[in-house]
């Protein structure tokens, strides 16, 4: 149950990462590199979550249910 609660989480942030870049994109005209670290964070986000999740399956804490 905690990794399906952490799991949904860390959706919702990278989700709102990826909202915050379209807003910096769409009201920074300076060239602000703040779209680049919204997104940066995002593909990290998504990295470590995949990682996790995989270390999860190996060791058993998530898996198939039937």
């Amino acid at each position: 149950m905690f990794i399906k609660i952490v799991t949904i989480l860390i959706l919702i942030v990278i989700v709102g990462s990826l909202f915050s870049a379209l807003l910096f994109l769409l009201k920074d005209k300076s060239g602000s590199d703040r779209t680049v670290k919204a997104l940066t964070m995002r593909i990290g986000l998504s990295i470590a979550l995949f990682l996790g999740l995989v270390i999860a399956a190996h060791f058993g804490y998530v898996g198939h249910t039937l």
